[in-house]
């Protein structure tokens, strides 16, 4: 078996670091490059098959959202040639207008967002294209609804991210 690279290390984290980025700024078609074109998922709150079907599921769950997610701690391992298993703690942070979107067949009243912690789980395999996932499984430890919001979020003047900065 190939020995597995501080190279290889850096190229998976440089691949989650995308999928986090094009997710939360809707970047569509660059978070569908990110997978290999058999990539399975397990844990989210759509169903889907394939790649290109869970991106849409991402796109229509995620219209009017606004998100931000965190990827830390993570651990690899070799598990063949060319195949990595990570896991890596996540949390997000997910806002949208109140009442417009049931998460997991839950209806609260007012709910406006909901904060989560939990992992992912993913398979990372190296295709001619560079590292790509094959495999992810979102888990979660706990969600905490957001309801309730008394005084609206202030519009903060602050900078937009700057898409191709890096």
């Amino acid at each position: 078996m190939d020995e597995l690279t501080w190279q290889d290390l850096q190229e998976i984290q440089e691949l989650k670091a995308q999928y986090f980025y094009w997710m939360d700024n809707k970047k569509w078609e660059a978070l569908r490059r990110v997978f290999t074109d058999d990539a399975r998922f397990e844990g989210f709150p759509f169903e889907m098959t394939g790649p290109d079907d869970w991106v849409d599921g991402l796109r229509s769950f995620f219209t009017g959202v606004v998100s931000q997610h965190r990827g830390t701690n993570p651990r690899f391992r070799q598990v063949a040639d060319r195949k990595v298993r990570g896991i890596w703690s996540m949390t997000d942070h997910l806002t949208w207008e109140p009442d417009a979107k049931v998460y997991r067949g839950i209806e609260i009243p007012g709910m406006y967002g909901l904060y989560g912690y939990g992992y992912y789980e993913e398979e990372y395999v190296r295709t001619e294209a560079g590292w790509r996932i094959e495999f992810m499984r979102l888990t979660r430890v706990r969600i905490d609804p957001l309801v309730d919001l008394k005084v609206p979020t202030p519009a903060y003047d602050t900078p937009a991210p700057t898409l191709d900065w890096v």
